[in-house]
């Protein structure tokens, strides 16, 4: 790694600094001295969720992963929450979001790299010209470039960034007549926290939380950190899993994002949602159970038969685990299709049912032996 600093990148520290000051100092003093009311907290939430929903549903999981298909409408609607979010472009950060999969944890080649820190990941190599490189051509997109709206956002970013960051809080500052305080709010806090929220998925999204499918990479998932990331916590899964539109797979998770795109589909502005087959899920996530145990039963110098019979269990949960999916697949087809007969069906039923029963059975018998040791 060279060892010569990258120049600063004076624009976006100004930004930065300005918008901390702004939020942290400014703000809360105009609050005591002047009074902020309802309005300001209401418009703060809508803005701050259309930012926060636009960069996670829209950069993230439209255009950076191609998870699903979204109308021309609403990636219209999504370039302008974007460029409102001023975190550069569609094009751009997708560029860069793209490199980071492709090489996360590297020094050099991932961008924003956990493994160089949570400061540099978290904002640290947007204060530098660290991947001045990287955005000569934007080979890492063709896609994106033949998309009309990633071309017209990329293209107008600058003007779009101004008029939504000053025109959106002062139109509502004269609508309800504080113009001052709708531009701290609205333009300031929710700009400062829409990027430190954001941030927090480069930084302590790869620091703090539970492997639970992998250890390949620093990746974590954390319940808390999707409740303020629109359902970007489940990091870890992300990036095994990274062209599943949804984040949180379980229906207690806080995933608004994926709740957002899957509404979209119901009135017709998204299709072709791709989610990853729950086998491979389930699979997966035994799979790292097996090697946490294996990594105490390691450091404990367990017995080697200890080893076995935990390898053994896990082989006859997996054997288990893909009858089930077999069963229910096939099952689901033959109901899709409607091509047996009612006897057949009702075989197919009582087989899957007793496939379903044994699964049960043998990942509690799994989970029982594996949680001394993962």
């Amino acid at each position: 790694m060279s060892t010569q600093r990258p120049p600063l990148l004076w624009l976006n520290i100004f930004v930065f600094v300005t918008s901390l000051v702004l939020a942290v100092i400014v703000t809360p003093w105009y609050a005591y001295n002047y009074g902020l009311g309802w309005a300001h907290l209401v418009w703060f939430i809508i803005a701050f969720s259309f930012t926060n929903l636009s960069i996670t549903a829209g950069y993230h999981r439209l255009w950076s992963h191609k998870t699903y298909q979204a109308s021309p409408l609403l990636r219209g609607i999504f370039a302008i929450g974007g460029a409102f979010s001023m975190q550069n472009s569609a094009l751009h950060w997708s560029s860069d979001h793209r490199e980071h999969h492709k090489h996360v944890d590297h020094d050099t080649k991932d961008p924003y790299s956990a493994s160089r820190g949570f400061w540099y990941s978290h904002i640290g190599w947007m204060l530098r010209d660290y991947n001045q490189a990287t955005y000569s051509d934007y080979k890492n997109c063709r896609d994106l470039k033949k998309d009309n709206i990633v071309q017209w956002q990329h293209k107008y970013y600058v003007p779009l960034t101004l008029v939504t960051n000053f025109g959106i809080p002062i139109a509502l500052g004269v609508i309800h007549q504080d113009i001052i305080g709708m531009f701290l709010v609205v333009g300031a806090v929710r700009l400062f926290l829409s990027h430190h929220t954001t941030f927090f998925i480069n930084s302590l999204a790869h620091i703090w939380g539970k492997q639970t499918f992998t250890d390949k990479n620093s990746a974590r998932d954390n319940g808390v950190l999707a409740f303020f990331t629109f359902g970007e916590g489940y990091h870890n899964f992300h990036h095994l899993f990274e062209n599943d539109y949804r984040n949180g797979i379980d229906w207690w998770h806080y995933d608004p994002t994926k709740w957002l795109i899957k509404a979209c589909s119901w009135v017709g502005l998204a299709e072709k949602l791709r989610t990853t087959p729950q086998l491979k899920i389930e699979k997966a996530r035994a799979a790292m159970l097996l090697h946490k145990a294996h990594l105490k039963l390691n450091a404990m110098d367990a017995c080697p038969t200890l080893k076995t019979k935990l390898e053994q269990e896990f082989d006859t949960l997996i054997a288990s685990m893909s009858d089930y999916y077999d069963s229910k697949k096939q099952l689901l087809q033959n109901k899709k299709q409607q091509v047996v007969e009612s006897y057949e069906m009702s075989l197919l039923v009582l087989r899957h049912q007793q496939l379903k029963q044994q699964f049960e059975i043998q990942k509690q018998l799994w989970q029982s032996s594996i949680k001394r040791y993962a």
